[in-house]
């Protein structure tokens, strides 16, 4: 017999990063080399194969055989095993699957079938009972520390596999009988079942950690006729993974705000695997814990460091702050506040729970499509349904899942999503390019057990690229059969798979879509008093609730802009409180200070000495009012280069008016600096704002060097008497060099500047449009072209 191939560091540093197989140093031993195809093994075949005797002796067997197996979808004949080459399998025979790597899942074939595949291509399939390795057990807490050497434990999940992955056979035997044949306790590395003998003495449920009561394997499966029983013992021994419970509307709305002060965010229980004496392995028998290592790209491990931040400094309130109620009322209106319960969104909360819940209990994949305009709740409902289901993992009512966002807007590169969700199955940190081929290969590998992800791609819109592969990647793994991958892929807008996507990945999208249309006003009422219930005072008036509301709702229907405008409005209430207390304090201060004299209280009148002295009545402490909320939404649709054009001052105003008509005289972006100023001066003659002729145009100053090459080609150079008494009077605009030279230093306009004042050119550095906004409705500038 030929030595078994020795693997390559690479193999073995796989072997690492994927664990929870049992070691195989072999592969296709028995099926041996050739690639035949894998054929059925009927009943009549069997009969015809045995004696006539033989069929008497296992007519019992071959009865439960009938029973047990399917039948062929073309000729209808019973399948009781499949054969490739000279290897055979049958019904309750132990067999080895191929898993990733040097790797292989042990399972208990209960039957045999015809599946379709992704293609819709019919292929032979296997149903197997799986047997669970001890380090397969996440539970730390009620995992069994007893585990001996090549020990596995029975499971009561099973699924189907092709029949192209089955590996060879196994054998699992006894403590006792496994000691007897090898009484080391080991099986030695040149023996022919090296890697394929395993000690089974208990059931265990790997989900739960729940085990069975120890039993005697060779007595309570022989093959075939044990199967039920043997299901049937580990299933009622067993606590099940997820118990069936009416979902009631009230758990629906309750908000789970997890405990461990982390904002709010919700995330599945998992512990982070503790990195502690890494070194390479020296012994291939080791126990295989998955640990954080690099996956090899020159046949060398590296160990990767966690990524360190540099903490931020924190500020530290003082109690006081914390009780005013203005500040209560800010706090609880931010955006970035995560509240109680989520009004208004109660349909589509129990639409995502539902879909969630029914794909991480079946273990299958999905895709669902959430869309809607910004601020109508789309994020926030899916962080509340991932903390509802994980309120039901950590109550075993629940597989355990993992839960991964990934932000558009936060990754400077799509492909960096590969490199996310690697991360978050397998806590390794790889290259984008690295991380799609262990993607790949994982979630194209068949596995029993594996634990489904949950992956909220928000901004969906952010991460497509120009051939579209990210977006693909990710709405094709759901669909193959044992990737177990949910994602949900969040939108602004409806139509985005139709308009952006090709059509192989839009469809790849499925019919699950789910929309978030915009509040209404009753609604946006109803989301800002909830914020606003424990706040003390009744700082914020009803009627400014319900303007605010409306505003928005007539716009957007965006949460987070109401709430914006109506945190605004109470940081300006609290600056006129605070003005108030200040005068009141300084009042109170110079009562104390001043002497009593009877010019204090009164000409002639002494201040009376006996009899209490009355307080003055308190002045009513400021509330945001619609007339604060208008102040609010001012500030909040006006941006602050149109309240600094609005500041400014009038001689810079009427430059930004004449360079905007010299721009649409002549079509050209930018203008002669001495243009713009007779521009500004000719604006002023023909506008009847009485500021503009007292203060900006002087009157007896000579005409411009524009004007007069005008008037020479139009008059032939000849000057009457009346030309010279109209030249003497005309006005000319002052302060305009200091007006540009001021613009330029603010970046509202670009001045070249030449040894010439008036030959310089001058450009606008700003939107036109956003200088016509701000200075439309100002009436210091009124009827000089900027309206329209």
């Amino acid at each position: 017999m030929a030595p078994p191939r020795k693997r390559t560091k690479i193999e073995k540093a796989r072997q690492w990063l994927h664990g929870g197989g049992v070691t195989r140093e072999d592969s296709d031993d028995e099926l041996g080399l050739e690639d035949y195809p894998w054929e059925w093994i009927y009943e009549e075949e069997e009969q015809n194969d045995a004696g006539q005797q033989l069929g008497k002796q296992n007519g019992a067997t071959k009865k439960r055989a009938r029973h047990a197996s399917s039948p062929s979808p073309t000729t209808g004949r019973q399948i009781i095993g499949a054969r490739m080459g000279k290897f055979t399998c049958r019904i309750g025979d132990t067999v080895l699957l191929k898993a990733d790597g040097n790797e292989a899942w042990v399972g208990i074939i209960c039957d045999f079938l015809w599946k379709e595949n992704d293609n819709g291509v019919m292929q032979k399939h296997a149903n197997f009972m799986w047997f669970s390795t001890p380090r397969e057990i996440r539970n730390k807490v009620k995992k069994r520390d007893d585990a001996l050497e090549n020990e596995l434990y029975i499971t009561p999940s099973w699924d189907d596999n092709e029949l192209t992955t089955v590996n060879g056979t196994a054998q699992v035997v006894s403590p006792k009988a496994f000691h007897a044949r090898f009484p080391n306790g080991k099986v030695p590395r040149n023996h022919k079942d090296y890697g394929k003998v395993f000690v089974c003495r208990r059931g265990c449920n790997t989900r739960t950690a729940t085990y069975t009561e120890e039993f005697v394997w060779d007595e309570i499966y022989h093959g075939e006729e044990d199967i039920a029983a043997l299901m049937e013992r580990v299933k009622s021994q067993t606590k099940a993974t997820r118990k069936r419970r009416k979902t009631e509307k009230k758990d629906l709305d309750e908000f789970v705000v997890g405990e461990d002060g982390d904002e709010g965010v919700p995330k599945t229980p998992r512990k982070r695997r503790k990195v502690d004496g890494i070194s390479t392995p020296t012994s291939k028998r080791k126990d295989l814990t998955p640990r954080k290592f690099m996956t090899p790209t020159h046949k060398r491990i590296v160990l990767k460091k966690p990524l360190e931040f540099t903490p931020l400094g924190t500020r530290v309130l003082s109690p006081s702050a914390l009780s005013s109620p203005f500040q209560i009322a800010r706090t609880q209106l931010h955006v970035s506040s995560v509240p109680a319960t989520l009004p208004c969104r109660e349909e589509e909360f129990s639409t995502v729970y539902s879909h969630l819940e029914a794909a991480i209990t079946d273990g299958s994949g999905s895709c669902i499509y959430i869309s809607g305009t910004p601020g109508t709740g789309k994020t926030a409902t899916v962080r509340e349904v991932v903390a509802q289901l994980n309120a039901s993992v950590l109550a075993e009512e629940l597989d355990d899942f993992i839960f991964v966002e990934i932000n558009g807007m936060k990754v400077t590169d799509p492909h960096q999503s590969y490199s996310l969700l690697w991360e978050a199955l397998r806590g390794d940190r790889v290259s984008p390019s690295h991380a799609l081929e262990l993607l790949e290969r994982e979630f194209s590998a068949p596995s029993p057990r594996r634990v489904p992800c949950v992956v909220l791609m928000d901004e969906l819109d952010q991460l497509v690229t120009k051939n579209q592969s990210v977006m693909y990647n990710f709405f094709n793994w759901p669909s193959l059969r044992h990737s177990r991958l949910i994602v949900l892929a969040v939108a602004n807008t409806m139509d985005l798979p139709e308009r952006t996507l090709s059509n192989k990945i839009s469809s790849r999208l499925g019919l699950t879509r789910i929309t978030f249309p915009g509040y209404t006003h009753e609604q946006l009422i109803t989301i800002i008093r909830s914020r606003l219930a424990n706040v003390p005072g009744n700082i914020v008036h009803p009627d400014a609730i319900q303007f605010a509301s409306r505003k928005v709702a007539a716009v957007s229907g965006d949460a987070r802009r109401a709430l914006d405008i109506c945190r605004r409005a109470v940081e300006i209430a609290e600056t006129e409180a605070l003005s108030i207390k200040e005068i009141d304090n300084d009042n109170d201060d110079v009562d104390d200070l001043a002497p009593a004299t009877p010019s204090k209280t009164g000409r002639g009148k002494p201040r009376a000495s006996t009899g209490p002295q009355q307080d003055p009545p308190p002045k009513p402490i400021p509330t945001v009012t619609i007339a604060t909320i208008k102040r609010a939404i001012h500030e909040a649709t006006s941006s602050p280069l149109q309240q600094h054009l609005r500041s400014l001052p009038l001689s810079s105003k009427l430059f930004l008016a004449a360079l905007l008509a010299r721009i649409r005289r002549t079509g050209i972006s930018e203008a002669v600096l001495g243009d713009v100023v007779d521009e500004a001066r000719r604006l002023g003659l023909m506008s009847q704002l009485l500021p503009l002729h007292e203060y900006l145009l002087a009157e007896g100053s000579a005409p411009s060097e524009t004007e007069k090459e005008n008037r020479e080609k139009s008059g032939g150079g000849a000057k009457t008497r009346g030309a010279k008494q109209l030249e003497a009077k005309v006005p000319r605009a002052l302060g305009m060099g200091r007006a540009a030279v001021e613009l330029m230093e603010a970046g509202v306009v670009g001045l070249e500047c030449r040894r010439g004042e008036r030959v310089g050119r001058v450009r606008l550095a700003v939107g036109e449009e956003e200088v016509r906004l701000a200075l439309r409705e100002d009436v210091e500038v009124k009827g000089l072209g900027l309206g329209g």
